[in-house]
C-alpha cells in the first residue's frame, strides 16, 4: 500500500509540473507581438476562370 501511495503522489506531482510548464509556455508564446503581414506584401496570383460548355 505504501508503494502505490508513493507512486500516486509522484505521478500527481509530475502532472502538476507538466501543467505549469505548459501554461508558462503558452504565456510566453502568446506574449510575442505577432502582427499580420501587410496586404501589399502578400503575393496574390491572378484568378483564372474557365468555363466549359
Amino acid at each position: 500500500m505504501e508503494r502505490s501511495k508513493l507512486i500516486a503522489i509522484l505521478t500527481g506531482a509530475i502532472s502538476v509540473i507538466l501543467a505549469i510548464a505548459y501554461l508558462i509556455l503558452v504565456q510566453l508564446l502568446d506574449y510575442r507581438d505577432m502582427k499580420p503581414a501587410p496586404i501589399s506584401q502578400i503575393d496574390q496570383a491572378p484568378a483564372i476562370i474557365s468555363v466549359f460548355w
